[in-house]
């Protein structure tokens, strides 16, 4: 028998609660789904992954530890390890100030950990964004800040886990056309060309930066839009991209077809700009960390970096 002590957050699929688990003695997040078909059936598939992982020791590698679940009239509840906040509500409620560089490194560390683990395990975790990595603790220190005249927060603890594994998705199972959220969608999901597990190392380069700077890179809702970003930020899409995509709409005579003198346009130009531009200062961990984020976000997925490969980029080896 669970006692619920709080809400922890609310999403299309239901709702996520703290409980104190009665019978064990212990606090832990329980995921609450809707009594909606297609709802049960990602929870019944997300259960399915928990267990795999699990077996094969999934938590020691920093994927979120599932400890039971359970069908509660028509209300599938899976019940998990409590953690902190995730990155993105941390961010948000530390006025998305970037997280410091020692800490950037040992997070995308862990992420690569992670997902490495899983892609071993013939999985593309297919829905990785700032939400969905928590903090296992986000108990902060405070800061004055006398440039902004606030309080700065820094997360005392950056020991992180990867959560939400409802549309993960095995090498062998069938590949949905389109697959994660928007801001870190990978090109060849937008143009239809068929996905691998090398989309989310995509998504990882789209959060590093993200934890870099604060904000969104690719801050839109739309795909010709979300291209011209791409465009803006990495240079040209590869012909031999276009030449494939069913997506023809886009494109005219091997070349996106974009206005930059529109609002849209404008917009694009005002909001991106090329990658390494991005850096703040020269130094020899900022020119690493952007040369890992630029190998992660190749155009081509074949020639994008794999992650056993990450885990021995030079920016590791502090």
């Amino acid at each position: 028998m669970d006692e619920i002590i709080c809400n922890l957050g609310e999403g299309a699929f239901g709702k996520v609660v703290e409980c104190f688990d009665l019978k064990k003695g212990e606090y832990i997040a329980l995921k609450i789904i809707k009594n909606i078909a297609r709802y049960r059936e990602a929870a019944r598939s997300e259960v399915r992954v928990l267990e795999e992982i699990s077996k094969r020791d999934g938590n020691k590698y920093g994927c979120v530890q599932v400890l039971d679940w359970f069908d509660h009239h028509g209300h599938i509840c899976i019940g998990f390890e409590l953690l902190g906040l995730s990155t993105y509500d941390f961010l948000k409620e530390n006025n998305f100030m970037p997280f410091p560089m020692h800490q950037i490194r040992h997070m995308a560390y862990q992420i690569c950990h992670a997902l490495n683990f899983l892609h071993q395990n013939e999985l593309t975790h297919t829905d990785l964004k700032p939400e969905n990595i928590l903090f296992v603790n986000s108990d902060y220190s405070i800061e004055y800040n006398s440039k902004t005249k606030r309080d700065d927060r820094t997360v005392i603890n950056a020991d992180l886990k990867v959560v939400d594994l409802g549309s993960a998705t095995f090498d062998d199972e069938h590949h949905s056309t389109v697959v994660s959220t928007r801001h870190y969608r990978a090109p060849e999901v937008i143009l239809e060309l068929g996905w691998s597990r090398s989309c989310d190392v995509w998504s990882i380069g789209c959060i590093l930066i993200e934890y870099y700077l604060g904000l969104t890179l690719f801050q839109t809702h739309d795909s010709r839009e979300h291209l011209a970003m791409m465009e803006r930020v990495l240079g040209p899409i590869p012909t031999s991209m276009i030449n494939k995509t069913r997506k023809c709409k886009y494109f005219h005579h091997e070349r996106l077809d974009w206005d930059e003198n529109s609002s849209a346009g404008r917009y694009v130009r005002k909001r991106c700009k090329p990658l390494k531009e991005y850096m703040t200062c020269q130094i020899s961990e900022h020119r690493e960390l952007f040369d890992l984020i630029e190998k992660m976000m190749k155009y081509e997925p074949s020639k994008r970096i794999r992650l056993d490969q990450a885990l021995q980029h030079p920016f590791f080896s502090h």
